[in-house]
């Protein structure tokens, strides 16, 4: 009888940990960065990533991701522009890169996971002011149900994929940008 027991109990065991799941770390960071075949002849001093503010936003944004989620986007992208080593650093342009966070649209339930982002992402010229790129990028992540049996280890990684997706649209994109011609100049006052 104890035998019986001790074997049903192992089975029992061997099968719950089976679909245990361990909860995947947010990971931002764009897989297969490969180096830039074209060079921005600008130096990038400042990189930062924010929530847009409240009239800003096209989309829910949870408040709990605001304090963490500005800071991950940011190394992950920090990471890939270093991978891609697309801007020169001794060029004599200087330039600022801002990302703004517009939605963050989290699932809260279901089967497959989707995670909806919007970024705005803006080159300006230091120097000038001259607004070099300025473009909304949006992208999702999607996990399948068989990804994993938790939802909320499906849930992570849509939002893993979505921001990996949305800062990868931005690297194809920084590839065809023009520091000579920019977006919008900046207004000179008359003199």
């Amino acid at each position: 009888m104890k035998i019986k027991y001790f074997v049903v109990t192992a089975a029992m065991v061997l099968l719950l940990s089976g679909c245990a799941t361990f909860l995947a770390p947010l990971n931002f960071s764009v897989p297969n960065v490969g180096l830039s075949q074209k060079k921005i002849d600008a130096d990038m001093k400042s990189l930062i990533v924010t929530i847009a503010r409240p009239d800003e936003k096209t989309g829910d944004i949870p408040a709990a991701i605001a304090v963490t989620f500005p800071q991950l986007w940011q190394t992950a992208l920090t990471e890939s522009i270093n991978r891609m080593a697309i801007f020169q650093d001794d060029a004599t342009k200087k330039i600022n890169l801002s990302v703004k966070i517009l939605k963050l649209e989290v699932p809260t339930a279901g089967a497959s996971m989707t995670t909806d982002v919007a970024a705005r992402y803006e080159i300006m010229d230091r120097k000038t002011g001259d607004m070099i790129f300025a473009q909304d990028i949006s992208s999702s992540g999607v996990v399948p149900f068989d990804y994993a049996f938790k939802g909320l280890v499906r849930a992570r990684e849509s939002i893993n994929r979505a921001i990996q997706n949305n800062i990868t649209q931005f690297l194809q994109a920084l590839e065809m940008v023009d520091v000579q011609k920019p977006m919008f100049p900046a207004k000179v006052a008359a003199k």
